[in-house]
């Protein structure tokens, strides 16, 4: 065993890097595709752009419900 304490772990630069882009990539990630951003910027009417938001939110949730069924039924057989 070393003298050392198990919990010391030196900052190396690779980890200081590394929460700086996990830091930043927010920033970067509140961009919207080139379509989209012209469709909802040329027009005033609310409609298309709660009609993107409402796609938007499809496409979230789809593969949390296949997870969620899936999950289910491996459970059901193996209670069963």
């Amino acid at each position: 065993m070393s003298n050392r304490s198990r919990s010391y772990r030196p900052t190396s630069p690779m980890r200081i890097a590394g929460l700086l882009l996990v830091m930043l990539l927010p920033l970067y990630s509140q961009a919207q595709c080139a379509m989209c951003r012209a469709v909802l910027e040329s027009n005033d009417d609310t409609g298309i752009a709660e009609g993107i938001n409402d796609g938007i939110v499809y496409l979230m949730a789809i593969p949390y419900v296949v997870v969620g069924v899936l999950i289910f039924v491996v459970y059901r057989k193996m209670r069963a």
